[in-house]
């Protein structure tokens, strides 16, 4: 079977030997003769899978023993209400706006308390991640909110910003498991799965546990203790997008000889398309360059119907989901961790092609 070369910004592509073992155990996991979508997620088998996928993903992420590891459900976006629910005290937030992503993360923050955008990217079509120093830190803010690597507008944090104190709250959605990270230099991460970990229906939690807090007030749902309280476990949790985040950190401990290996792969997929753009005479990358991600990568021709014409062409050829996201237009190559080096020099390839034909 011909499969394509899959750029989608998520649900992204999944490693194709994950895909392999989790079809080869979709009727029968280990003998237990029924799939893993069958099991109840209170049986042996699948407190085995949930317990094994936490060990896995604390080892590779070397996530500090005072942290807590949640499985929660609602997609990264549902944390843009539930983190300041559970952890404002004044009611004040300060958000470093990077695009779409802070946006969103703004406008629920602003339903809940006051809003201090103390950075943004904005006036610049986000293309740039502004500088932040503690001086630029609210005395009576909550905490400080990032966005980690802005998947539509391909922006990275190469540092890490002073915070004077006050937690640091990342959403890792795009980056998460693409290199290793300081845990410790967050006190809150969370990631939607469908990029790096699995797919969609997966949201993972790591949080500082004296962040957690009783919230009586709070619904069950939205609460971080009760979650924590009962293992990620109060409700029945997305237990195959949690069987298929086991199965693929297994795959990064086991085949690719974890984060530092990836991150290797990672930034050489990235030096190759990077490398192109910066020397094409058709297409551009419009991003500051210490600011580049190497998730996500953004590039025009600077006309939209040869845009068009390039998304249009590209996907005949099997390499698919490289249109921009409706905010912005262009394209965009999402080049997750299972994305071959493969896949990304025959896209170069065939962009040469396209800029020969089309290239004034």
């Amino acid at each position: 079977m011909n499969r394509v070369y899959n750029f989608s910004a998520g649900p992204s592509c999944i490693f194709e030997a994950v895909l392999q073992k989790a079809a080869d155990q979709m009727l029968n996991y280990q003998n237990s003769k029924m799939s893993v979508m069958e099991m109840s997620h209170r049986s042996k088998d699948y407190e085995s899978i949930i317990n094994e996928c936490e060990v896995r993903l604390r080892r590779l992420m070397n996530i500090p023993e005072n942290y807590k590891v949640l499985f929660l459900q609602g997609g990264a976006s549902l944390q843009f209400s539930m983190i300041p629910m559970n952890l404002m005290k004044n009611k004040k937030f300060d958000i470093i706006n990077t695009g779409q992503w802070t946006k969103k993360a703004i406008e629920e923050h602003k339903k809940l308390g006051e809003v201090n955008v103390i950075a943004s990217s904005q006036e610049d079509t986000f293309s740039y991640i502004p500088k932040v120093t503690k001086e630029m830190i609210s005395d009576d803010c909550d905490y400080v909110y990032i966005c980690q690597n802005n998947t539509i507008y391909g922006t990275a944090y190469n540092y890490v910003p002073e915070t004077n104190g006050k937690p640091l709250i990342a959403d890792f959605s795009s980056c998460i498991l693409s290199k290793p990270y300081n845990v410790s230099d967050y006190d809150l991460i969370f990631a939607g799965a469908q990029k790096n970990m699995g797919p969609a229906g997966l949201t993972v939690i790591i949080i500082k546990e004296d962040l957690i807090k009783e919230k009586p007030e709070l619904p069950s749902m939205l609460s971080y203790k009760v979650h924590a309280d009962n293992d990620s476990m109060y409700n029945t949790p997305p237990t195959y997008s949690i069987y298929m985040c086991g199965l693929i950190l297994e795959y990064l401990e086991e085949n690719i000889g974890g984060l530092e290996n990836m991150q290797k792969i990672n930034e050489e997929k990235a030096r190759i398309l990077y490398d192109y753009l910066d020397n094409s005479k058709l297409f551009k990358n419009p991003v500051n360059k210490e600011d580049r991600s190497i998730m996500n990568i953004t590039f025009v021709t600077g006309n939209k119907e040869l845009d068009d014409l390039f998304v249009l062409e590209a996907t005949k050829n099997g390499f698919v989901n490289l249109k921009g996201h409706r905010s912005v237009g262009g394209m965009r190559a999402s080049i997750y961790n299972a994305m071959p080096i493969e896949g990304v020099k025959k896209l170069v390839t065939f962009m040469k092609e396209f800029e020969v034909k089309h290239h004034v």
